[in-house]
């Protein structure tokens, strides 16, 4: 295993992909990407400033006014291609990603799957871009309607899905006829490397995507974004982030899009069936390692059921086996780097000195990584820091409520709104409560709600714009409205 690893590792380009040539730096930097599961060196990779991304947005530029005029099909052809190249080298691609983020080989794998998922979409997206025609009210001209590519785009990923949020942002700017520049996370820019391959390998022509590793990414991302030539900005990380990019953008008045940061409820009402629910809140808690926005972040469990779910619940999440993601077995990897670990603790350490208990795991895992061991806390009081705060781990705190009504109000009472799940068998409560719940998703009966079939995204502090499904590829495009006289 350790020789594939390095082969894998070996094949990747360590530089930057621009104007679809691969190059070092200008200033000649690199820096090094770790294996959070052993916190070695994987390898370095040119570290882009601030010299780097204007080639890179020149190139987008030059390439914008020829790569739009491209035939639709054209372009949906390059995406499936590289759909398929993807598929073809699933298990290589997500052992890369295990070995930069962590995450166990089977959950890895389920992400390529997923991410070559969305250029399949877009793929067929690409030619169904659609205006329309019409005649005005008092009969006297026309209007004719045209959808046209934004131009370029500053994409923005983060690292805990480093394949998957870089081709649904890119999956609907290439069919969309958009030129984008990327920049992928500083601790995984592996994955985004290697995509850029396989899409230059897929037919993508030269200066429609540039890729920009680097450990600057607000000194390479601004000065872009205030330049003029870039028309959208697509982001998906914190929210802080988020709001720093959004005022960045308005001097230009750029399109964006913001998947921002999560606080998701996870409701069960005392007539939902408890086996369900106990298995949807494994998926909906434990995919990534915890590390997802879309993650239940407050379990509200009605009164008399929370017993009960609790004992299930922890019997599921300490049977679970962590370790490194690359071994048999492995259920659990490690989190993304030390700082992640102790805002972890820190979160479990809080809700414990407000009188939360400790039903299973607790503390950090054996081993050189950032291992935390799976765990459910129970009387976990309103007030305790992980329920206003995106924990990204794999830690499940259980709150109890006694009627809809206060359920309602208790997920409601955040400043997020990403997505929240509801297990109930009652029909007119489920509508209910999917109605009232201030999020952009409901996973009703189910803990996953990604889908590259469907619109992502969320309401109030957890962003702008939606990814996925038939309006994904609209936030690329501009509508252009022609008045036609003398007819």
């Amino acid at each position: 295993m350790a020789d594939r690893e390095a082969l894998v590792v070996e094949r990747v380009s360590k530089g930057l992909m621009i104007g679809g040539v691969w190059r070092d730096a200008k200033a000649g930097g690199t820096f090094k990407v770790e294996d959070p599961s052993t916190g070695s060196v994987l390898c370095e990779v040119a570290d882009a400033g601030v010299d780097d991304a204007f080639d890179a947005l020149d190139a987008a530029a030059a390439a914008q006014p020829s790569w739009q005029r491209t035939a639709p099909r054209e372009r949906g052809e390059v995406l499936r291609r590289a759909y398929e190249l993807l598929m073809e080298r699933q298990d290589d691609l997500a052992l890369l990603m295990t070995l930069e983020m962590g995450k166990p080989l089977p959950e890895a794998k389920g992400e390529i799957a997923y991410a070559a998922e969305f250029f399949r979409w877009f793929s067929e997206e690409a030619v169904r871009i659609e205006g329309g025609f019409s005649v005005a009210p008092n009969g006297q001209a026309r209007f004719l309607i045209m959808r046209q590519a934004v131009g370029p785009c500053m994409l923005i990923t983060p690292w805990n899905f480093p394949m998957a949020m870089g081709t649904r942002k890119i999956g609907p700017a290439i069919a969309a006829g958009c030129t984008m520049v990327l920049k992928p996370a500083q601790q995984t820019p592996l994955s985004a490397l290697a995509l850029a391959d396989i899409l230059r390998e897929a037919g993508l022509p030269e200066g429609v995507l540039s890729v920009l590793p680097t450990t600057d990414p607000g000194g390479v991302t601004e000065p872009l974004l205030r330049d003029g030539r870039i028309r959208k900005v697509s982001f998906t990380g914190s929210t802080p982030v988020g709001r720093k990019l959004l005022e960045q953008s308005a001097g230009q008045v750029l399109r964006t899009s913001m998947e921002l940061g999560g606080n998701a409820p996870f409701l069960v009402f005392d007539d939902a069936d408890l086996d369900a629910a106990v298995e949807g809140a494994m998926q909906a808690k434990m995919r990534n390692i915890g590390e997802a926005c879309t993650a239940a972040n407050r379990l509200y469990v009605q009164s008399g059921i929370a017993p009960e779910f609790a004992r299930r619940l922890s019997e599921r999440m300490g049977a679970l086996k962590l370790g490194r993601g690359t071994d048999d077995g492995v259920q659990v990897g490690p989190l993304i780097d030390a700082k992640a670990l102790a805002k972890v603790q820190g979160l479990v350490d809080d809700a414990v000195g407000r009188g939360a208990k400790v039903v299973v795991g607790g503390g950090p895992g054996d081993g050189d990584g950032y291992f935390y061991r799976p765990t459910v806390l129970t009387d976990v009081p309103q007030e305790a820091e992980l329920t206003s705060t995106e924990i990204f781990g794999p830690v499940a705190p259980i709150v109890t409520f006694d009627d809809e009504k206060e359920a309602i109000a208790d997920a409601n009472d955040t400043e997020f709104g990403l997505v929240s799940y509801v297990f109930t068998q009652d029909l007119g409560r489920a509508f209910r409560v999917s109605e009232a719940l201030e999020t952009g998703m409901v996973g009703l009966n189910q803990g996953i709600v990604s889908n590259p079939a469907a619109p992502f995204g969320g309401v109030k502090h957890s962003g702008l714009g939606r990814e996925g499904g038939r309006v994904g590829i609209d936030e690329f495009l501009e509508t252009k409205y022609v008045g036609i006289g003398g007819v």
